[in-house]
């Protein structure tokens, strides 16, 4: 016998499970994968919504944590955004953003701040990218200006305000090394030297230059699917506001005894350019106002942040 024939049956199998493969490709054409890293965005060529109007995600159904309770639709509304990697290109209309991970030793900190703004209307924002700013340039939190410090305390707990100091391990003398940008070293000196000028720190963090387009085929207009089956697409205006829009589709699953709704979780939320070198972006409250009678509805004791994707089922509450 031929040596190559004793591999045949083998190199059938391959080639019928190439040809499978192919096939499933072919049923599936809106949504392709563009990578195996489970972290690149899925794109998603085209929806039924170009022509649709979008409904206000802040006048929808609210769960008790305040994200929001949707039904099949297209929604969108406009957040207060903030920049999370200091030396970096403002946004524009050539960077197309996907949801990304938080990412860095920092995460739980930027995500604690990020959630807890929904409930202090009354800081201004510059105020919290200036503590967000230091945060991620692992900047002692003692050393930083009286105003910053006074929104860390109203949007971090205690514990987390003692890990800024050091804390028993010293974390800030541990990851002073990690700075992962010559603008957060930047960053560390305008708060060293006790600079009040927002406008200083936004020159070093926020570059006024186009942003190094490395992957065009990423287009501004593209959906991204979220893991959980609905999509996405984000239009930062600038560091400081984005638009989301979210489409949820018919066959999108809803949590379970929820009254067939689908959570949407805005709070919280990174986004970054798949195509560029563009900032990072953490998504904060809503421009406009939630809906005010959920607030008084939950009541004045004040949320925690999630740390991860909800598992647990809650009742939404509607909005009026």
């Amino acid at each position: 016998m031929h040596p190559m024939l004793k591999h045949l049956p083998h190199v059938l199998v391959f080639v019928v499970f190439l040809s499978a493969c192919a096939a499933v490709t072919k049923q599936e054409p809106v949504t392709q994968s563009i990578a195996t890293n489970p972290s690149e965005p899925v794109i998603v060529s085209e929806l039924p919504v170009t022509d649709s109007t979008a409904l206000s995600l802040v006048e929808q159904p609210r769960f008790e944590d305040g994200s929001f309770a949707l039904t099949p639709g297209f929604y969108e509304a406009e957040f207060k955004s903030y920049c999370l990697e200091p030396g970096t290109p403002d946004p524009s209309r050539n960077d197309a953003y996907f949801l990304s991970a938080a990412g860095g030793g920092r995460k739980e900190y930027v995500e604690t701040i990020l959630r807890n703004s929904y409930d202090a209307p009354n800081i201004d924002q510059k105020h919290i990218q200036l503590l967000l700013w230091a945060v991620v340039s692992k900047k002692e939190f003692s050393k930083l200006p009286g105003d910053v410090q006074s929104t860390g305390r109203q949007l971090l707990n205690s514990k987390q305000i003692f890990e800024l100091n050091g804390g028993m391990m010293g974390m800030v003398k541990t990851v002073a090394t990690m700075i992962p940008s010559s603008g957060g070293n930047d960053i560390r000196k305008l708060f060293d030297i006790g600079t009040q000028s927002y406008e200083a720190y936004e020159r070093i963090a926020v570059l006024r230059e186009p942003s190094k387009i490395s992957r065009p085929s990423f287009k501004l207009n593209q959906w991204y699917q979220h893991p959980e089956g609905y999509y996405l697409r984000y239009y930062p205006e600038s560091y400081k506001k984005t638009r989301i829009q979210v489409y949820v589709p018919q066959n999108a699953q809803p949590l379970p005894d929820s009254s067939n709704f689908v959570m949407f979780d805005p709070a919280s939320m990174v986004i970054a350019p798949a195509n560029s070198n563009a900032q990072k972006l953490g998504i904060g409250a809503p421009v406009i106002e939630v809906v005010k009678s959920v607030i008084k509805i939950i009541g004045n004791e004040k949320r925690q942040p999630r740390q991860k994707e909800p598992t647990g089922r809650q009742k939404p509450i509607a909005g009026t």
